[in-house]
């Protein structure tokens, strides 16, 4: 997520003692970008389901705007949420797959 705690060197030496060699991240072994939209559900699924839900119809003033920001997560049906779920493992197999290098490549 970028945070500079989060990549400092006692979280990196700690990173490099259990997972040698092995884990991704900022100054580690294998570079990745935080929040990588090759993983996270946010970035594949819900910020693109929040603005269409949003702007299905124009919102007339700021408090209807605000209103189906906060509206909109009660209306993700548990089959939606499985779909996302399934998208998320098929990630990371093919995150697996690419050795924890990029994979979008491989994505069909």
């Amino acid at each position: 997520d970028g945070a500079p705690c989060h990549f400092g060197l006692i979280v990196r030496n700690l990173l490099n003692n259990i997972f040698p060699g092995r884990w991704i991240g900022r100054r580690g072994p294998i570079e990745w970008p935080p929040r990588s939209p090759d993983l996270t559900p946010l970035d594949n699924f819900y910020w693109g389901f929040l603005k269409n839900k949003v702007y299905e119809t124009k919102p007339t003033d700021i408090d209807k705007l605000k209103e189906r920001k906060f509206q909109c997560p009660n209306t993700i049906t548990r089959e939606t949420l499985q779909k996302v779920k399934d998208n998320f493992y098929a990630r990371l197999g093919y995150c697996q797959v690419a050795e924890g290098h990029q994979f979008e490549h491989l994505i069909q």
